[in-house]
């Protein structure tokens, strides 16, 4: 027994001994790690019976071997992540050291100027000279401060000529980007970090408008320039971008003479065009320099094509410089400057084009969110449900962009033309007979009829007033039913048939829908999104069955982060069928809201306003000049809808799309109204609803018939003078709710205090499309059901502690509900009003 129990120890001992593996076994378990990293007990016992180089180890033995291989693994991701964190932080470190030494140069440039502007002030007052006048003084000091190098006319085709331009260009650029040539103001938000977007910057007292930006992305320097070559790919804004020339110079690089179109935002003002000059070389330190700048009768250099239909606008010189970073990356230094030629446009529009904070969204951090989103895809770090490639998804992006500012513009060339309007012009209706110019030549036989037919484009921009961009189009994008119209939606997607509806929106009222959202990507930066959207259509009779169908909508949605400054919102869709293919047709419609920069000078704000009331906003949307207001802001928004028609349905399918965009107008105003910040804080009680008594009288009778049932006061009534009552339910902590009784029809909520749209998350307007059942839970629907018969013969009802959901899915937790019926002063059943008692968010 002693023996055999020694013998035992033994073998135990020898168990745990470090085993040394010959290559052969290493490359068998290696074989097996790579499928499996976790094998189980009989999958390690499966191994050494089906591997003989293995049948001398212990299967605990091969359990330590793949341990030790998850850690080594484990730690050597660790130590990867480590190392390209460092990197990164080292490659920031510079860049702030840079950045630290920009500012410091800066300010002693500053230091500089104004120690000269002392010296000038006090030699002008000691002078005695007879011309002491401010002007005289001024004009001085500006002809020895501006020694303004005179251009001379270049050879237009002189290569050496252009190659003198295009080096002024590159001095000029790196002043910018490295220099103290413009006087930099950081964007606030902007913090640099390893994972963050970068610094960027923009422009303050200089000509025209310039915002600047550096970052690190962890793609190299030939790649980012291949990428920002591309402007077509990132610049939404951008229409065309020609490359009418090729020069090459002696240093390896490149002069290219190149003519761009750009969009313009709105309905109410020209697009704009640049004719440039753009010079690629290569720095003595290895660093890519991508400079441009327009070729104007000042620079010299050729004559670009004439701007037919088009502003010509100025680009100063802007471009990149793209350094390689030690251990892999690239450090990005990019700099737009531009003149809009702001006179050309409406005052009320001028700060669309005065801004350098939306000039730095669209252009500058745009370029290298789009540098980013490449290089974290190129690395696998995102991962795109639904089967699509990250190309593929980025390409309906653009479509859906490129398709609504077709729309918005109208451009001759794309073959749009001016239909006449009804007497209004708030409403401007264009129409398209080619649209293969721009659909594409794929589309025609599943499009149009051989009998003719065409696109329409029912578009306007009205100002809006106290309203954040980004809180409508997240509303709009959240309460659909608010404002779209299902027939008009049903038009749109039979429109994708090859038999579309005979007289469009044949069913004016529609049918009761809702929508559900499909997420399918999303940039890094999560300042848009690409979805699809199900529209669940409900039909009450039998002849809706056929009609009151699914239909689903590729919809873009970007600029809805509040925070974002200068920032555009924009929701853009398109009706899709069910198969959804890469190269689906996409007729875009939608919404967009730019906001405008509030003006310092009171009367240039009293004009604008004044110019406001006169682009249909309404007499309700403007405030008197005089009036204090701690919240102006001013945005502009854009609405554009396409419909395709049939040649001798046209001027019906035009008299429904001016009527619709009309109602989509009123009811954005009603959304405005309830949403701007303004009005919440200024005005507690709510209008009055449709269909409903008056607020106060409402307050009333939810009052008067708590105590009847109850036998107590639903709270202490302070005063009864006017709205009194109102103001004090309004501001009550407890979420009370009003929701309708109709027979053959589900509750649907009327009316809510403060604490009752908070709960729910929603508005007053939006309040109606939120269902009793909709905001309960599966408990909470039983305990009603039960109850509701002693809630209809004895008045009310106390319901225990439960849980329901607001309007954006979130779980709303309440220690007690009451439930009673509100009579009128017939004594009559008007409705029934809800208290949840200490509810806050789970």
């Amino acid at each position: 027994m002693a023996l055999s129990m020694h013998k035992d120890s033994s073998n135990s001992m020898d168990s745990s001994k470090y085993v040394r593996y010959t290559p052969e076994q290493v490359e068998a378990l290696e074989r097996v790690y790579a499928e499996c990293p976790k094998p189980s007990s009989l999958r390690r016992q499966q191994l050494i019976r089906e591997c003989p180089i293995l049948s001398n180890i212990e299967p605990k033995q091969i359990k330590v071997w793949f341990q030790n291989r998850r850690c080594r693994e484990k730690q050597r991701k660790e130590a990867s992540r480590l190392t390209t964190v460092n990197r990164k932080l080292s490659a920031m470190n510079k860049l702030l050291m840079e950045e630290n030494d920009r500012l410091q140069k800066q300010v002693s440039h500053l230091v500089y100027e104004n120690g000269y502007m002392k010296q000038q002030i006090h030699t002008a007052s000691a002078a005695t000279t007879t011309d002491n006048s401010c002007e005289s003084v001024v004009v001085s000091g500006q002809n020895q401060q501006q020694n303004p190098s005179q251009h001379s006319q270049r050879d237009a085709n002189n290569p050496a000529g252009l190659l003198a331009i295009a080096e002024e260009t590159l001095a000029e650029f790196l002043s910018k980007a490295t220099g103290t040539a413009v006087d930099w103001v950081q964007m606030i938000g902007m913090k640099p970090g390893p994972d963050s977007i970068g610094i960027v910057a923009v422009s303050r007292n200089c000509s025209g408008i310039a915002a600047r930006a550096c970052g690190l992305v962890s793609l190299e320097p030939t790649k980012v320039a291949e990428i920002l070559k591309d402007r077509m790919s990132w610049y939404r804004d951008c229409r065309c971008l020609d490359v009418l020339s090729i020069v090459p110079t002696g240093s390896g690089g490149t002069i290219e003479l190149m003519y761009m179109q750009t969009y313009a935002p709105t309905t109410l003002a020209a697009a704009r065009d640049f004719w440039t000059l753009r010079y690629t070389t290569t720095l003595e330190d290895g660093s890519l320099v991508i400079c441009e700048r327009s070729l104007t009768n000042s620079t010299g250099g050729p004559t670009g094509p004439p701007p037919s239909n088009f502003t010509r606008a100025e680009m100063l010189p802007s471009g990149y410089l793209i350094r390689p970073c030690e251990g892999g990356g690239s450090i990005i230094h990019i700099v737009d400057h531009i003149d809009l030629d702001v006179w050309s446009v409406p005052e009320v529009l001028r700060p669309l084009y005065e801004s350098s904070k939306i000039l730095a969204q669209k252009m500058t951090i745009a370029a290298l969110q789009h540098i980013r989103q490449i290089a974290q895809e190129s690395s696998g770090e995102i991962q795109y449900g639904g089967g699509r490639q990250p190309a593929v998804l980025r390409t309906f992006s653009q479509r859906l962009c490129r398709g609504f500012n077709d729309a918005v513009n109208g451009f001759v060339d794309d073959g749009w033309s001016m239909l006449g309007h009804d007497g209004a012009e708030d409403v401007t209706i264009t129409v398209n007979s080619t649209p293969n110019k721009f659909l594409g030549s794929n589309y025609n036989s599943s499009m149009f009829p051989a009998f003719g037919g065409g696109v329409l484009c029912a578009k306007a921009s009205m100002l809006l007033q106290n309203v954040p961009p980004a809180l409508l189009v997240r509303f709009l994008r959240e309460h659909r039913s608010e404002w779209a119209d299902y027939g008009v939606d049903a038009y749109s997607a039979a429109c994708l048939k090859a038999s579309p509806y005979a007289v469009p929106c044949a069913r004016p009222g529609g049918f009761p829908s809702t929508q559900v959202i499909l997420p399918l990507a999303h940039t890094i930066e999560h300042e848009e999104f690409l979805e699809v959207v199900r529209i669940e259509g409900h039909a009450f009779s039998p002849e809706d069955v056929a009609l009151a169908r699914d239909m689903y909508l590729l919809q873009l949605c970007s600029g809805v982060d509040e925070n974002a400054i200068g920032a555009c919102a924009q929701l853009v869709f398109a009706p899709i069928d069910e198969s959804f293919a890469d190269d689906a047709l996409l007729l875009p419609s939608g919404f967009r809201v730019i906001p405008l920069d509030p003006k310092t000078d009171g009367s240039a704000a009293s004009r604008t306003l004044d110019l406001a009331s006169t682009l249909e906003v309404g007499s309700g949307s403007t405030r008197p000049a005089g009036e204090a207001d701690g919240y102006n802001l001013r945005s502009v928004l854009t609405i554009a809808f396409q419909f395709t028609f049939e040649n001798h349905l046209r001027d019906n399918v035009a008299a429904m799309a001016r009527q619709y965009v009309r109602s989509v107008v009123g009811s954005v105003q009603r959304v405005a109204m309830a949403i701007a910040p303004s009005r919440l804080s200024t005005q507690m009680g709510p209008k009055p609803l449709p269909g409903s008594p008056e607020a106060v009288t409402l307050v009333r009778w939810i009052c008067r018939s708590y105590r009847i049932h109850t036998g107590a006061d639903l709270f202490r009534v302070e005063s009864t003078a006017g709205d009194a009552i109102l103001k004090q339910l309004w501001q009550h902590s407890d979420a009370i709710l009003c929701c309708s009784v109709k027979t053959n029809a589900a509750p649907v909520f009327t009316f809510a205090n403060q604490a009752g749209l908070d709960m729910l998350e929603t508005t007053l307007v939006a309040l109606q499309d939120i269902m009793l059942d909709k905001v309960l839970d599966e408990g909470g629907r039983k305990i009603l059901c039960s109850e509701f018969s002693k809630i209809m013969t004895q008045g009310f009802a106390s319901l225990p502690a439960g849980i329901c959901v607001s309007s954006m899915n979130r779980p709303v937790s309440y220690d007690q509900a009451i439930a009673w019926k509100v009579l009128n002063d017939d004594d009559s059943n008007h409705c029934l009003a809800f208290m949840f008692v200490n509810w806050s968010f789970v």
